[in-house]
């Protein structure tokens, strides 16, 4: 739900009751990943989606129901053989879906919404699975770790669950994890769905060139915080890169040096240019971020590796590059350039080949852990 956090947090705000439907389990092909959350108003306004339109009517209408009647209710949704118009998923995987009645001020929701909305850390950890007194029950975790609700079950059970929210909520994670229902590990189990809403990652873009204005457009639209980093003042200037939330005019060593970064980080060297790729490729292949990748031909990119070899570089490191730089897609635009740098980004990301979907042979919809922006 907290996908839809800024919405909810209004609803809230306003005093409106609402209820909120959570994917809280995915297996097989499904649109939408665990934490994907459509919600219904007592006026009957929905906000969000659970399955890109397959069982959409009929999630709304055990939304309307839990408002009538309060009660939290775990549905199963999966294809028809029999009735390919049936409720159901026509992608053919199945989905758990969670329907939770939420009261306008009632906690934990009220704080993790607006923590949530206003663009803060916080975890929001549900029972999903276990005993049936326990359905639904949440608590949360925050970047303070302050702790929030509650199971109402053993102490060690919430104690355990938020170090388990924990856990996740540092890696930007949303996803599911099994306890006991005393806490630990043995006994009943209670499975909980963990969902983590962390600042947008980044994407810094290195060389204010033509092809960077482009990119920066691109890696907005997927929501990231987008950073431009360029030694030349003349051209790195914010009019030239109205889409970047910044610019920077810096030796893009230095400043890569002095930023912060994350596993979640993206780094994209455009500038082609050695004097400012080898120092910069020197720290970032040694650092613990997502994606790196550089511009370059194949000449290019023969001697950057060589040059990168003498300034100590092991074999593992250089593994790490991305070059030259996104998938081939035939792009010579500046914009295609960027389509392909960003399919690229989306494919490490997800776990995804790069490949055509025609005539493969895997799920098409991956089952990794979704990572939360």
């Amino acid at each position: 739900m907290l996908d839809i956090a800024d919405v909810l947090h209004g609803w809230a705000r306003e005093g409106r009751a609402f209820a909120v439907a959570t994917v809280v389990s995915v297996t097989g092909s499904a649109p939408r990943r665990p934490g994907a959350a459509l919600a219904v108003d007592e006026d009957g306004t929905v906000t969000g989606s659970v399955s890109g339109g397959c069982v959409e009517g009929a999630v709304y209408e055990l939304c309307r129901q839990a408002l009538g009647d309060g009660h939290t209710v775990l549905e199963r949704f999966g294809y028809s053989d029999e009735d390919a118009f049936a409720v159901g998923l026509t992608c053919g995987g199945v989905i758990e879906v969670l329907v939770t009645p939420v009261r306008p001020g009632q906690e934990p929701y009220a704080r993790v919404l607006e923590t949530a909305a206003g663009g803060g850390t916080t975890a929001l950890a549900r029972v999903v699975d276990g005993p049936p007194e326990l359905l639904g029950a949440a608590l949360t975790v925050d970047a303070g770790d302050r702790p929030g609700g509650g199971f109402g079950g053993p102490g060690a059970l919430d104690r355990t669950a938020r170090r388990e929210a924990a856990a996740l909520l540092a890696a930007g994670r949303t996803g599911r994890v099994t306890i006991g229902a005393d806490g630990s590990r043995c006994g009943r189990p209670v499975t909980l769905l963990v969902e983590s809403s962390v600042p947008p990652p980044r994407l810094i873009v290195f060389g204010a060139i033509d092809y960077a204005a482009a990119l920066v457009r691109a890696g907005a639209f997927l929501g990231y915080r987008v950073t431009v980093c360029d030694a030349r003042p003349v051209f790195a200037t914010p009019e030239r890169f109205p889409g970047a939330d910044e610019v920077v005019v810096e030796w893009p060593h230095r400043y890569l040096a002095a930023t912060a970064t994350d596993e979640r980080t993206v780094l994209c060297v455009l500038t082609h240019d050695a004097k400012f790729d080898v120092p910069l490729l020197r720290i970032a292949l040694r650092l613990p971020v997502a994606y790196v990748g550089a511009m370059g031909s194949r000449r290019t990119h023969l001697d950057r590796l060589s040059r990168l070899r003498a300034e100590g570089l092991t074999e593992p490191e250089l593994a790490r590059l991305r070059s030259p730089i996104g998938l081939d897609l035939g792009a010579s635009t500046p914009e295609e350039t960027a389509l392909s740098i960003a399919a690229e980004i989306v494919a490490v990301r997800n776990g995804g080949t790069g490949a055509p979907l025609t005539g493969a042979h895997r799920p098409i919809h991956g089952t990794r852990p979704s990572l939360v922006r």
